[in-house]
């Protein structure tokens, strides 16, 4: 059966609950340095950026450059909460499933690290959802979100024309590249309602439960 397309799942805040987790450490990480962002700014400022990416928003507030071994820490720290109390996105696992029944392919697209999403994938149950291969990191192009770069890279591995891709995204980075990539983009908000309000700009559809997604396609 000729697949009806691909859809591109987002990682963090998409497939696993993980950035209020990773807001949380990066606040107390940054707070260690003399920054003096709140969990709501870092929040704002950093959900959906590379690692790459936070440095140099990082370095800006402060105004000189990160010591030796801050990202390095704040990495452990993270990676030890996740093992500590990582869930799965509510009805992740049957969004995934449910679109491979309607013949939609699936693939993963984050702007972590390979090893971050082996850790948060493997942590929540769902690594064994997603062949490795259909697994990709932000590592693997030139430019991260909002750039289109890595889900145009994804779309071709995987074989589809961009318009043949839907994009499931949680954050305004990552909605602006799906918008750049000429895909079709659903924001999960959660019920987050300053969330669909960034997304609607970006021509994203609302997606307010994961189990929702398998009927919007």
């Amino acid at each position: 059966m000729t697949p009806r397309g691909l859809v591109i799942f987002d990682c963090d805040g998409v497939l696993v609950d993980s950035e209020g987790i990773s807001m949380r450490e990066l606040a107390r990480s940054i707070a260690r340095v003399g920054g003096t962002l709140t969990l709501a700014e870092v929040t704002e400022r950093f959900v959906g950026l590379s690692l790459a990416d936070v440095i140099a928003h990082v370095e800006a507030h402060l105004g000189r450059p990160v010591p030796a071994g801050w990202l390095d820490t704040f990495v452990k720290e993270r990676a030890e909460a996740f093992e500590r109390v990582l869930l799965p996105v509510p009805g992740a696992a049957e969004a995934v499933e449910g679109v491979r029944a309607l013949g939609w392919e699936t693939c993963v697209a984050s702007g972590g690290r390979m090893e971050k999403m082996a850790q948060t994938l493997r942590v929540t149950g769902l690594w064994d959802l997603f062949p490795p291969d259909r697994i990709f990191s932000v590592t693997l192009v030139e430019r991260g979100k909002p750039a289109p770069d890595l889900f145009l890279h994804a779309a071709r591995v995987c074989g589809f024309d961009s318009t043949a891709c839907v994009v499931v995204e949680d954050s305004v980075p990552g909605l602006a590249a799906a918008r750049a990539a000429g895909m079709r983009a659903l924001a999960y908000t959660n019920d987050d309602v300053a969330l669909a309000a960034r997304a609607a700009p970006l021509g994203a559809e609302p997606l307010s439960d994961m189990r929702e997604l398998p009927a919007r396609l």
